[in-house]
Formats: C-alpha cells, sequence, structure tokens
C-alpha cells in the first residue's frame, strides 16, 4: 500500500508538472503567435500600399502623356526625345541664313506685323513666310459701315506701282473705270477683271509720270456707268498718299 501510494504520488506530481510545461509553453507561444500576426498584417498593409502607390504613379503618367505631353511643348520634346524608334530629321540653317532672313522680313521694333495712318491713307505689313508684304490703301464707307470702295496698291517696283480698286455692285462692267487726277486729262477705261461678294475688281497701274501727278494731286476722281446709264463718280483723297507712298518704299527694302 505503500508503494502504491507513494506511485501514485510521484505520478500527480509528474501530470502536475507536465500540465505546468504545457501551460507555459502555450503562454509563451502567445506571444510568438500575436507577433506573426501583426507581422502578417503589416505585409498585407504594404503590399495594399504599394498597390495603391503603383496605381497612382501610373495614372499621373498617364495623364502626362495625353495632357501636360500635349499642352507643354519642352515636355513633349522631351517624350519624343526618349524614344526608341528612328529619329525625324533635322535641318540645320547656317547663321548667315539666319542673319538674312531677319534682315528680309525684320520690322521697326521686331515686330510682326504693322500698321500707321498718314491722312487718308493707311500702311500695313505682314510677315508672309521669310519675307514681308507691305502695302498702301484707303478705304471708303457710308455711315452705316457699308463699304463704297478700295483700293490697294503694292510697294513701288521700280519706277511703276500696280494694285487692286474695288468697287460696290450694280455698275456696267463693260464700260470699265477711267480716272483723273484733278483736272488733268482723263486715262483711259481700265476693264473689271471679275465680281466677289466684296465687290467688283479692276487691277490698276500708275507709271512714273501718273505717280508724280499722284503725288502732288488733291483727289484721284473715278468715272464709272451705272447699269441704268447714269454716270457712277468716285473720288479717292489723296491727302498722306506721298509720305505713305515712301514709306511702304522704306519699310519694303
Amino acid at each position: 500500500m505503500s508503494c502504491n501510494s507513494s506511485d501514485a504520488q510521484l505520478n500527480a506530481l509528474r501530470l502536475d508538472m507536465a500540465n505546468r510545461k504545457a501551460a507555459a509553453e502555450t503562454a509563451a507561444s502567445q506571444p510568438r503567435m500575436e507577433s506573426v500576426r501583426m507581422m502578417s498584417r503589416k505585409r498585407r498593409l504594404i503590399g495594399y500600399f504599394c498597390l495603391s502607390a503603383c496605381a497612382v504613379a501610373s495614372g499621373v503618367f498617364i495623364w502626362l502623356a495625353t495632357e501636360g505631353a500635349i499642352s507643354t511643348p519642352s515636355l513633349a520634346a522631351s517624350v519624343i526625345d526618349g524614344q526608341t524608334g528612328p529619329v525625324p530629321h533635322r535641318f540645320e540653317v547656317s547663321q548667315s541664313q539666319i542673319a538674312a532672313s531677319a534682315n528680309a522680313s525684320s520690322l521697326p521694333g521686331g515686330a510682326s506685323s504693322l500698321s500707321e495712318t498718314y491722312k487718308d491713307w493707311r500702311v500695313a505689313c505682314t510677315h508672309e513666310g521669310t519675307a514681308k508684304r507691305c502695302v498702301l490703301s484707303q478705304a471708303q464707307a457710308q455711315q452705316n459701315g457699308q463699304r463704297v470702295l478700295a483700293i490697294e496698291l503694292s510697294a513701288p517696283s521700280g519706277n511703276a506701282v500696280s494694285g487692286m480698286l474695288v468697287l460696290p455692285f450694280g455698275l456696267a462692267l463693260d464700260s470699265g473705270v477711267s480716272y483723273q487726277i484733278d483736272e488733268k486729262p482723263v486715262i483711259p477705261p481700265m476693264r473689271f477683271r471679275t465680281c466677289l461678294p466684296i465687290g467688283c475688281l479692276v487691277p490698276v497701274s500708275f507709271d512714273a509720270s501718273t505717280l508724280a501727278a499722284l503725288r502732288t494731286g488733291t483727289a484721284l476722281k473715278l468715272k464709272a456707268t451705272a447699269d441704268s446709264g447714269a454716270a457712277a463718280p468716285f473720288s479717292i483723297s489723296l491727302q498722306g498718299f506721298a509720305t505713305t507712298l515712301d514709306r511702304v518704299g522704306t519699310l519694303s527694302r
């Protein structure tokens, strides 16, 4: 009985120690499990963050490619330079060519266009490619804004000037248009070329002697004929003509 009792007590003690050891191991493993769970959660959060960051970065890149590159020339150039495809041909222009082009198309103050008024005449210069074109003109209109006539002349070429006269509709085209400077002799009629929505066009050309008379004259009188057969006179003021003609010649050099 004594031996059996001792064995029973020893077994009970061993069982109790085993339970305590298991409890201790369980208690010790719980922090590790919690740490593993936390690490797993952190990894998932980091993964989600990376995915979000990649998505945002992709969206920004797409915006730059579709919006920024189109609206910003420098950015567009950098995108083109970064492509791996064939590089477009680049043409080089010598400094002498650039200087010649600049001199040929330069206007006062480096302007791209110019408009000046001298009494009843107007000077206008614009760039056309690498060259410039300067003209002198006069336009007349009624009080309601409807145009009566207009004349535009190119820069002098040698001792002559040519251009276009625009007259209203309702004229006898076959009769043409004659003109007279003040009370000087009437010059033979000039024929109409055609009629457009802006009016009927008459090509004009003035030689050296006519230009001299225009410079000192006061009015260029035009004589046309209406469809009804009645006379249809017009008058173009020559106030400021000489100054405007000289100005156009200077700007066209």
